[in-house]
């Protein structure tokens, strides 16, 4: 019974935030997902009604998101062909190159400010350098599948403060990320853009209408007297984290022979799971594509399995942020949400019309959303400056994803700097950090300038 509490009540919050995104027009102008206020009025019932709330109720949410994130990453390759290497580079190479610089570039601001003022000033722990990226970049699922990281470096307000600063990045990216469509739309960048009042009355609610043409929400290659088509997919992506499982395990065993200066580090202990489910997920669909197996596995059917573990990841993890920890460091938040901020800005108006020969807003748009908050936030902003898809960003942005997120943005740097930072120190992965943005930059001079 405890089982059926706890996922009835997140499922009962997750209804009510659409209810309250459909009924509010102020929440449907911010874009925010149900499951962010939802997540949120979850919160602010646990913090005013907690000790009358039944346990049961939230039984398993604080170890939600760790499981689920490892799901979504599983699914980031399974179902995709990947195109042939030499003509996608054509097509994203300055996108993949503004990404990274812009992804580095929090760590340069994250941990410039940290150790430079709130470090000396508030005495923080230099931890609190990596929430930038982790929490702007990476998003609520990053900060989830860190938890156990968290935990094991002895900084477990991490997973409360990486929460609220992945929801003060996908506010922010929504409200900042709209204020400048509208002012490329009024200095002629822009020519069409989408606005909320341009679609009609069921869309402004949120639900397609019953006359248009609704979208598939994935194809059944399995006939059900077999097995379920949605189990089958489901059971895939299982495959795909139990193999990174069956990684991490396999890293943590050749942990002893390795050289000791490296171990002190302890950077294999502290990589969380998702990274290593990201690989399995990798390493299965090339299996399939080897064996001819991957015909029988829908892209569309694993999106929704990665979409509908996202919204119950956010809902969970927002529900369960611990106020106590925030409100002891807000002041610190405020200035690195600022910070990551305005850096993301600079990138967006300064970089991005250098780094880009055609169509530079809207490229640097979609980056400047999941900069901000996750990658559908960049997909929301880029479907606003470009509703009719004329321009090449969506296809270049989608197609960076491939490279971008295996390393940034909850890939394998964005676990290994927490571990780096702790043993090592803030400097050195801030001069890491430096060093990065000018190999990038030197590969778009070289490569892609002309």
């Amino acid at each position: 019974m405890i089982i059926v509490q706890s996922f009835c009540t997140l499922c009962a919050l997750l209804l009510v935030g659409k209810f309250l995104r459909s009924s509010l027009p102020v929440l449907r102008k911010l874009y925010l997902p149900s499951a962010v206020i939802g997540g949120c009025v979850g919160l602010a019932v646990l913090t005013c009604f907690g000790p009358r709330i039944p346990s049961a109720c939230t039984a398993g949410w604080k170890e939600l998101p760790g499981f689920l994130i490892s799901i979504v990453f599983a699914s980031l390759f399974l179902g995709v062909k990947l195109p042939p290497m030499r003509g996608l580079w054509k097509l994203t190479g300055s996108q993949l190159c503004y990404g990274q610089i812009c992804a580095w570039g929090q760590y340069v601001v994250g941990l410039g400010l940290t150790l430079l003022l709130l470090v000396p000033f508030f005495g923080v722990s230099p931890l609190f350098g990596n929430l930038i990226e982790i929490g702007f970049e990476g998003g609520h699922g990053t900060v989830g599948g860190l938890t156990e990281t968290f935990d094991y470096l002895g900084w477990k307000e991490g997973k409360d403060l990486g929460f609220t600063m992945a929801t003060l990045g996908m506010v922010l990216g929504i409200m900042v990320g709209m204020i400048l469509i509208n002012w490329a739309l009024r200095k002629g960048i822009l020519k069409n853009i989408r606005r909320l009042e341009d679609a009609d009355s069921l869309e402004q609610l949120g639900f397609y209408s019953p006359d248009e043409d609704r979208p598939d929400a994935g194809k059944q290659t399995v006939y059900s007297d077999s097995v379920d088509s949605l189990a089958f997919h489901i059971a895939v992506v299982g495959l795909g984290v139990l193999i990174g499982y069956g990684l991490k395990n396999l890293c943590l065993a050749c942990d002893p022979y390795l050289p000791e200066s490296i171990r002190k580090l302890y950077i294999l202990q502290g990589l969380p799971l998702f990274a290593f489910a990201m690989i399995g997920g990798l390493i299965l669909q090339r299996l399939l594509v080897l064996t001819r197996l991957d015909r029988f596995v829908d892209h569309g059917q694993i999106q929704r399995i990665a979409g509908a573990s996202l919204d119950f990841l956010v809902l969970s993890a927002v529900a369960t942020i611990q106020l106590g920890f925030v409100a002891a460091h807000w002041l610190p938040l405020l200035i690195l949400a600022a910070g990551g901020t305005l850096w993301n800005l600079f990138a967006l108006l300064y970089l991005a019309p250098r780094l880009f020969k055609v169509d530079w807003f809207e490229r640097a748009i979609a980056e400047f959303g999941q900069m901000m908050g996750v990658t559908a936030t960049g997909l929301l902003l880029l479907r606003t400056a470009d509703p009719e898809n004329k321009s090449c960003a969506q296809t270049a942005f989608g197609s960076k994803q491939l490279f971008h997120e295996p390393i940034m943005g909850g890939g394998l740097w964005t676990s290994m700097a927490l571990p780096l930072v702790m043993n090592l120190g803030g400097w050195p992965v801030f001069w890491i950090s430096v060093g990065a943005i000018v190999v990038w930059c030197v590969i778009w001079a070289l490569f892609l300038r002309s």
